[in-house]
């Protein structure tokens, strides 16, 4: 494979890959486990993400979807990676694909599939790639797994998530290592991903906090809904504005009152 990457030019190599990729792939545009393998992305075999996208990401399948990724794979190599975003190209036939990497990753750009480098944690270098790329559908961390660098992105891009988007955090096993910032030990840790997350589902519920004054954070009012799968989280972005199921102004209003006496 290396002498025929070398005889051929690493570009041309990759051009004739694509297009045979493209072939084999024909039969199985709607089956992102099939594609996985095809296209060697990780999100099926050594993970088991694709069907849970495939649930999600169903609805996008035929729009000019949005989709922005973090971490284009393949470490410092410069031509080594790129899987899961031609994985992306491939499902949706009209999507716009785009990612980062902290290393120079633009070899893998072509029709379809922009790439940037920078870290996944600068705020001025993620909200210039929004600027340049439009407020994405989907956002997914696949990046330095880090459970720090995960929270501080997911604070800086959830807010540029159009409404009625899809926020996903892979690799979540990173809560429990230390090496990645995570705990096996204390599984209340605020500092892991996973206690970081679970901590948001109390915001679909923020109308029924009986504090008096609550003011709602824009997470209580932004966030419709969250699963939780193996090693994988899916966030959604909408109006949370469905009332309470409990008259204001009769028992939980009361029950309010007394709390105060």
């Amino acid at each position: 494979m290396d002498n025929i990457k070398r005889y051929l030019g690493r570009k041309n190599y990759k051009r004739i890959k694509g297009w045979y990729l493209r072939l084999l792939s024909l039969p199985f545009g709607n089956n992102l486990n099939k594609l996985a393998s095809i296209y060697k992305s990780d999100k099926w075999g050594k993970h088991f993400y694709t069907s849970h996208y495939q649930n999600h990401f169903r609805k996008y399948k035929f729009k000019r979807v949005n989709l922005f990724e973090i971490g284009v794979g393949g470490y410092h190599f410069p031509d080594i990676g790129g899987n899961s975003l031609r994985m992306w190209k491939r499902y949706f036939p009209f999507g716009k694909i785009s990612s980062i990497d902290i290393y120079d990753k633009t070899f893998f750009q072509e029709s379809r599939i922009k790439i940037f480098q920078g870290s996944q944690t600068d705020a001025v270098f993620l909200n210039n790639v929004i600027d340049e790329i439009g407020f994405p559908d989907i956002i997914i961390d696949d990046g330095s797994h880090i459970n720090s660098h995960v929270i501080e992105t997911f604070q800086i891009l959830f807010p540029l998530l159009k409404e009625g988007g899809i926020y996903v955090i892979e690799d979540t096993e990173t809560s429990y290592w230390p090496d990645y910032g995570g705990d096996s030990e204390n599984l209340s840790s605020s500092n892991t991903t996973m206690n970081y997350f679970k901590s948001l589902v109390d915001c679909l519920n923020h109308k029924e906090f009986l504090i008096k004054d609550y003011e709602p954070t824009y997470y209580d009012l932004n966030i419709i809904s969250i699963h939780f799968y193996h090693n994988l989280i899916f966030i959604f972005k909408g109006s949370n504005n469905e009332p309470s199921g409990i008259d204001p102004t009769n028992e939980k209003s009361t029950l309010v009152d007394e709390l105060y006496i």
